[in-house]
């Protein structure tokens, strides 16, 4: 594999095993169970998910259908 970049960069590659359970993800949301998205859609919803530091402004109201590919 190759990789280039046109400026100064920073590059993180994460690797290992594959998890030994299904994984399913809607949205930014990834998780081995559904329920646990479904929590973590009502919470982002609710705004009880920290915010980022440094990026404390901006809002972005959690999607009724994400336009990234779901598997539930």
């Amino acid at each position: 594999m190759a990789l280039t970049a046109d400026a100064p960069s920073r590059l993180m590659l994460l690797g290992g095993e594959a998890f030994p359970t299904k994984r399913h993800v809607w949205w930014n949301f990834v998780s081995s169970s559904r329920e646990r998205i479904s929590q973590a859609k009502e919470d982002w919803r609710a705004m009880r998910f920290p915010l980022v530091p440094g990026d404390d402004e901006e809002f972005i109201p959690i999607p009724e259908v994400p336009k990234t590919v779901s598997y539930p």
